[in-house]
């Protein structure tokens, strides 16, 4: 019985090596055959040897992956080639890594899991590369294509009668949520390579509601035929007969806004060469008859305003007469002031 013990062990050592020499020979047989389970750009290259997983990745892989990135606005495509991109995949390091995972865990664990058909379940990534300045060029070329500034709206005066001119939207490329898909689709076969544009529309500064608004009620001052025109949304209402400025101390020509108001105004005598020294900023009540300001005064500029005249120098109307106000007579200054409104514009022409 004794003798059998030896025997006994010489037996299970060989038996032994022998399983251990079949499982290293099956491993190393194995190493050149890419795992199940491994994927390359969700390309399955598992049970692949070398040769056959770049011929694979050839074939499903880089050959989409060179196709034109297309940028397309209205009937317009912008495009981005593969030579120009410049993208480019080392298909070598790329089989080389789905390789090496041959080799993950012990000798015992690979031969188990090919022999009962386990997968490792690995998806591994291509490294592209490629020109970043091309994709923001196409970008770019895009914007420009896209993009337009919002226009303000404004007011206009043809032939003296006022007009508006419409704001308009502009509008702006979303670039960043562009350049993200242009980027994706240089180095992701799968992903689309025919992109359309969103555009968010950019509201001018100024609206046209807002230009309308300001000029619901509109002077303008026809100093060649002497005239003053009350225009309401834009619509004439009503037209008075007016003196200006004498030559010399013209009436300002411009566009203005009515910067005040007043009812029988007070009147400063101003620091002018037709005004005595000894009088100059001498203050005069309004509502006397030294005031010359009568009735009612709407301050235009520097000084210059509308307002009423005495009765005894209505033959001036329709005269260079003033000293660069705008005279009316006071019935028809009285009827003006209550429609203009401070801030009103008036075109002086």
């Amino acid at each position: 019985m004794k003798s059998r013990a030896p025997i006994l062990f010489v037996v299970v050592v060989v038996l032994l090596l022998a399983v251990v020499g079949g499982a290293f020979a099956y491993d190393r047989g194995a190493r050149d055959t890419i795992p199940q389970g491994v994927t390359i750009a969700g390309i399955d290259v598992g049970g692949l040897k070398a040769p056959q997983a770049k011929a694979k990745l050839e074939r499903d892989y880089l050959a989409r992956l060179r196709r034109p990135v297309r940028v397309h606005f209205h009937a317009r495509y912008y495009t981005l080639t593969p030579e120009r991109s410049g993208v480019a995949v080392n298909l070598d390091a790329m089989v080389a890594d789905a390789l090496a995972q041959a080799h993950k865990g012990n000798m015992f664990s690979r031969d188990l899991r090919r022999l009962t058909g386990g997968r490792l379940h690995v998806a591994l990534r291509p490294e592209t590369t490629f020109s970043a300045r091309a994709a923001t060029g196409l970008l770019n070329r895009v914007r420009a294509a896209v993009n337009r500034d919002p226009v303000d709206a404004k007011a206009t005066f043809v032939g003296l009668a006022p007009s508006i001119q419409p704001g308009r939207d502009g509008l702006r490329l979303m670039a960043h949520e562009l350049h993200v898909q242009i980027n994706r689709a240089i180095v992701d076969p799968s992903a689309p390579h025919d992109l359309g544009v969103r555009t968010e529309h950019v509201p001018p500064a100024t609206p046209t509601d807002k230009v309308r608004q300001e000029y619901a009620t509109t002077l303008v001052v026809d100093r060649s035929h002497f005239q003053l025109h009350l225009y309401k949304h834009l619509k004439l209402v009503k037209t008075y007969e007016v003196a200006i400025g004498m030559v010399g101390l013209d009436t300002p020509a411009g566009l203005y806004h009515i910067q005040n108001k007043a009812v029988d105004p007070a009147w400063t005598e101003p620091n002018s060469s037709w005004v005595a020294p000894a009088d100059r900023g001498k203050v005069v009540p309004g509502g006397t008859a030294a005031n010359p300001l009568k009735a009612r005064w709407l301050g235009i500029f520097n000084g210059a305003g509308i307002h009423g005249i005495d009765p005894s120098e209505y033959g001036t109307i329709g005269h260079q007469a003033s000293h660069g106000c705008v005279r009316m007579r006071i019935p028809d200054v009285i009827d003006l002031y209550p429609q203009v409104p401070v801030g009103a514009p008036i075109y002086i022409q």
